[in-house]
């Protein structure tokens, strides 16, 4: 967990990095989770602890309970409040993590109650993305997030940083440290932001490419530890870091893979979503959910043997939404059939004949086969080559073309208009013609 002191949470006017220092050994923690209106699901207590567990906590104690609505002082109310604050003595610890949205006053009000740290399921879910993130660009995108989280919260329980500086030759009018802190704070943000544009724009491009090139983009999503690398590897043989624990790899991967049909895609595996996932993570991870956002068709790899997949599965659903991928069509994994009783790798289909569910093994590779057929299916094999005629007025529909095909040839007709030699994807020339009806009697 970040040592959230003011000096190591600001940097110095030389510009240095303002991602928190963090220890080299865990930290004691006492985890809190309360029933908000309603009942938790043991599943999502036992997350909690393994996220506290990948950002190297050491678990010395819990503490539960339940209320109708939280209180808007401490958010577990004075009762509790008290009883954590005996509980944290008991324990001697230094840290108490809460799998719930604490406002920067909650915070603050916890800490100077408990004389210690107090983070809540956002700062978690941020530490452990600082310490997983390996690329220049994942590194950006975890500061930001960082950054943009630390912003409400400067103040904390340290009352000295609103004093203003004194002394001879310093007294007057002036910033106070808090001023100084968050205008340094403001223009690492925006340094930040323009580093990750100038990243975002050269994937713009790199997408671009692949869209000429015409090779699908098939985007690998689900819930951390559902399997996504393991499959990736399986599929891919990238070598991929694969592990038993939240968010084992951040950064995105994007692999060629031949398929049987003798068709080729590219295959992106991407950071596993979570519940309640931080919306300043959502927005730093921008350029990389992009991938997803483009893609001509999403995995959705789910854990079958979890017990409550329909939650997860529900989560997963709802990150896609909200970063604007909802809409994309999308193949069901169900992975780890392995752990199973009874269960045999098979491929459904909906009514109309088409793959939409794949039951299999990443682990052992049982079912691969099945969706690598799938994979054929959806994506229409090898991409097609056609000529066409355009008229004078139609040159957003000739630009189209430049910017989603690979054209091979472009020549001006004498009446005006253009012969224009492409290739492109089969389900890219259907969508286009579902739109343009016309276009059909002029494929050559």
């Amino acid at each position: 967990m970040p040592d959230e002191s003011p000096a190591r949470q600001t940097s110095n006017t030389a510009g240095h990095s303002l991602v928190f220092e963090r220890p080299s050994v865990g930290e004691r923690a006492i985890l809190v989770q309360l029933d908000i209106g309603g009942h938790a699901e043991p599943d999502e207590r036992e997350e909690f602890r393994l996220l506290a567990l990948a950002a190297g906590a050491e678990v010395v104690g819990t503490l539960g309970g339940s209320r109708a609505v939280p209180d808007p002082r401490l958010f577990i109310g004075t009762g509790k409040a008290d009883e954590l604050k005996s509980l944290v003595a008991a324990t001697e610890t230094e840290l108490v993590i809460f799998n719930h949205p604490l406002s920067p006053a909650q915070e603050r009000n916890l800490e100077r109650l408990l004389q210690c740290r107090v983070v809540d399921r956002a700062g978690l879910i941020l530490d452990i993305f600082a310490q997983r993130a390996r690329s220049f660009e994942g590194k950006l995108q975890v500061e930001l997030a960082q950054l943009k989280h630390l912003s409400t919260r400067l103040v904390r329980g340290w009352t000295h940083l609103e004093r203003q500086k004194g002394g001879i030759g310093l007294r007057g009018p002036g910033e106070t440290q808090l001023e100084t802190d968050r205008r340094l704070l403001a223009k690492r943000v925006d340094m930040l932001d323009r580093r990750l544009e100038r990243i975002e724009s050269q994937r713009a491009q790199g997408r671009k490419a692949r869209a000429k090139a015409e090779l699908p983009v098939i985007s690998l999503v689900g819930y951390t530890n559902a399997g996504k690398s393991t499959l990736f590897n399986r599929l891919t043989e990238a070598g991929v870091f694969q592990a038993d624990q939240l968010f084992a790899t951040l950064d995105p991967t994007l692999r060629r893979l031949a398929l049987p049909s003798g068709g080729k895609v590219l295959v992106a595996d991407t950071v596993g979503f979570v519940s309640r996932l931080p919306h300043e993570l959502v927005a730093a991870f921008r350029s990389t959910l992009e991938e997803t956002r483009n893609a001509t068709l999403l995995l959705h790899v789910i854990d079958a043997a979890a017990p409550h997949r329909a939650r997860l599965m529900a989560d997963v659903e709802t990150v896609l939404a909200e970063i604007g991928s909802d809409e994309l069509p999308r193949l069901e994994i169900f992975n780890k059939i392995d752990l199973l009783d009874g269960e045999s790798p098979r491929l459904e289909r909906n009514a109309e004949g088409l793959p939409v569910r794949v039951w299999l093994s990443a682990q052992s590779g049982a079912g691969i086969d099945l969706l690598l057929q799938a994979l054929g299916e959806l994506t229409g094999g090898e991409p097609v080559h056609r000529t066409i005629r355009l008229e004078p007025g139609e040159g957003r529909l000739h630009a189209w073309l430049f910017e989603h095909a690979r054209v091979l040839a472009d020549r001006p007709i004498e009446t005006g208009g253009w012969e224009t030699e492409f290739v492109i994807g089969r389900p890219d020339l259907e969508r286009l013609l579902a739109r343009h009806e016309s276009l059909g009697r002029r494929l050559l």
